[in-house]
């Protein structure tokens, strides 16, 4: 019989350490470098490099699966986890995908991924543009120079920023006919500084800080992806469909780890008043039932799109949204309903049900927003 651990040995092995560092990480809002270290130790950080390129050539269900694990132990790690593997993902279907890939860009991404602490996330949200997926050009410049190119611009909300060795920057170009796209912009060059603004209510420990480039020099074969503005209205459907499959994996992890505590609470909190446990009563295990449906259809949800994912399925944004928007709130719906039979035990500090229910409402801010979901959803119906 095969020994070799699998993927999701190595997950869970490490998933007990996470969850026992996180509740210091959140109340100190410090980023858990210790569990980069430990993920690229055991290879996985190279999850979704392909395999033919020297990783485990994990494809969507074996990434979200991964990604839930670790959710369910430490939603910030996994969701700095999450964008980098989307990044690997992308860059793995590239040609297929509306994304395009320059081959010496992402054999260095693949082979740095390999060798140690090397992870990628985009800088694309801006103060004043906001969120991308609602328009808008970006005020980040890139500017061409003899010596290559030269970036300026503030980035907001960037996950990871404190580990991160590459920024996919989200820029305008200097040009007379302006371009949009992404660079690729390594961390830590002259010029760069991480300014430590991110003091959030949920996912704290996601370093998810300002990122901001003064007059920043980097090569110009960096640029990845840069187009007309007008050749970016189409939606890129596998990109946005990786990042709600991965997305959705992480609350609900959030969302898998508050039923657990429930349980727990359940089957030990005995009342004078009731001279037994709180799993005798039959209004706990309705609730406690309404939070299994509610996870099983997420987990059939993420399962299926990230099969059809894997297989080369069409898929549309409008329906990747859908699937982000229903696992997001059955996750918010399972920990309000954990919080609904614990009193004041669900919102003490001393408790984890009370960081389970901050984190996972981060869920309904993270792009794409419900409204943005619904209303796209809705004209598509009126066929406008």
């Amino acid at each position: 019989m095969d020994a070799t651990p699998t993927i999701f040995d190595k997950a869970n092995l490490l998933a007990p350490g996470f969850a026992a560092r996180a509740a210091q990480h959140d109340r100190d809002a410090s980023f858990p470098f210790e569990n980069f270290s430990e993920l690229a130790d055991t290879g996985l950080l190279a999850l979704t490099v392909p395999a033919a390129q020297g990783g485990s050539g994990a494809g969507a269900r074996e990434a979200a699966r991964v990604i839930n694990i670790f959710g369910k132990a430490d939603p910030s790690t996994a969701l700095v986890l999450s964008m980098h593997y989307i990044h690997h993902l992308t860059i793995a279907k590239s040609g297929e995908t509306g994304r395009r890939w320059p081959a010496h860009l992402a054999g260095l991404l693949q082979r740095e991924t390999l060798d140690g602490v090397a992870l990628i996330n985009a800088l694309r949200v801006e103060p004043d543009l906001g969120s991308p997926s609602r328009g808008g050009l970006p005020a980040t410049t890139a500017r061409r120079t003899p010596d290559g190119w030269r970036i300026t611009g503030r980035k907001i909300y960037s996950t990871g920023a404190p580990i991160l060795k590459w920024y996919a920057v989200w820029a305008s170009t200097d040009e007379p006919d302006v371009r949009v796209g992404m660079f690729l912009v390594p961390a830590g060059l002259p010029g760069t500084r991480i300014i430590e603004t991110w003091d959030h209510l949920g996912l704290r420990a996601s370093g998810s800080h300002d990122v901001v480039f003064d007059d920043v020099l980097f090569p110009l074969d960096h640029e990845v992806d840069v187009r007309a503005p007008a050749q970016w209205l189409a939606p890129d459907n596998a990109q946005i469909a990786i990042n709600a499959i991965l997305v959705a994996a992480v609350y609900d992890g959030v969302a898998q780890a508050a039923r657990d505590w429930l349980v727990g609470f359940l089957k030990t909190r005995t009342p004078a008043s009731l001279g037994a446990p709180l799993a005798t009563l039959p209004r706990a295990q309705e609730i406690l039932g309404g939070i299994e449906a509610r996870l099983a259809v997420n987990a059939r949800l993420i399962a299926s799109f990230a099969d059809d994912y894997d297989q080369g399925r069409a898929l549309t944004a409008s329906e990747a949204n859908i699937v982000k928007l229903t696992v997001t709130n059955n996750a918010v719906a399972a920990v309000e309903g954990a919080l609904s039979l614990t009193s004041n035990h669900g919102l003490s500090r001393t408790n984890p049900l009370e960081r389970h229910y901050r984190d996972v409402l981060c869920g309904r801010v993270h792009t794409p927003q419900d409204d943005a979901t619904r209303i796209t959803a809705g004209r598509l119906a009126l066929g406008l």
